[in-house]
């Protein structure tokens, strides 16, 4: 029995067996993150950021689609990954932590992808200091959760995936 992911190419007369690549979700967190479960647990939770990673890793594998994680403190490194996401990227889940209020140039970089975006905040960012109120990416994001906790992550997981499946 044929497996819906494999598809059949020919070459040079015979037929050869090509297997399906399966979507590629990046996940983009921000700076700080990777105090994740040790900074200010009360406001982000206890959870690591590599339980973060195993969770999504888990999901990803049950959804039918690969997943990268990518953290950085440092603007440029991030800005340089989105760029580099141009390629064999379906969709980017990205945390931009405290960037998501002063970056300009993160913006400017997600506006040269041609995939879904979907903007999370593990804290409400609507119920904290006035100056977290306000994003710079959330107008070019195809979604954004805030307030969910890490569950977030899972929740845009989820999402991206169906919004891949429906543009195949």
């Amino acid at each position: 029995m044929k497996n819906k992911s494999d598809k059949f190419a020919r070459g040079k007369g015979d037929l050869i067996k090509v297997k399906k690549q399966k979507p590629k979700i990046l996940v983009i967190h921000g700076p700080n993150l990777n105090l994740l479960g040790k900074r200010e647990p009360d406001l982000y939770g206890e959870k690591t950021l590599e339980t973060v990673h195993e969770e999504l890793e888990k999901d990803s594998r049950r959804l039918g689609i690969e997943v990268e994680m990518f953290q950085s403190n440092h603007e440029g490194a991030i800005i340089d990954r989105i760029q580099e996401a141009g390629e064999g990227c379906a969709g980017l889940i990205i945390n931009p932590a405290a960037f998501s209020h002063t970056s300009i140039a993160i913006r400017d970089a997600l506006l040269c992808l041609d995939v879904p975006i979907v903007e999370v905040h593990i804290s409400n960012i609507y119920k904290r200091e006035p100056f977290r109120h306000r994003s710079l990416i959330s107008d070019i994001t195809t979604a954004t959760l805030s307030g969910f906790g890490t569950e977030g992550y899972r929740m845009a997981l989820r999402a991206m995936a169906d919004m891949i499946s429906e543009s195949i």
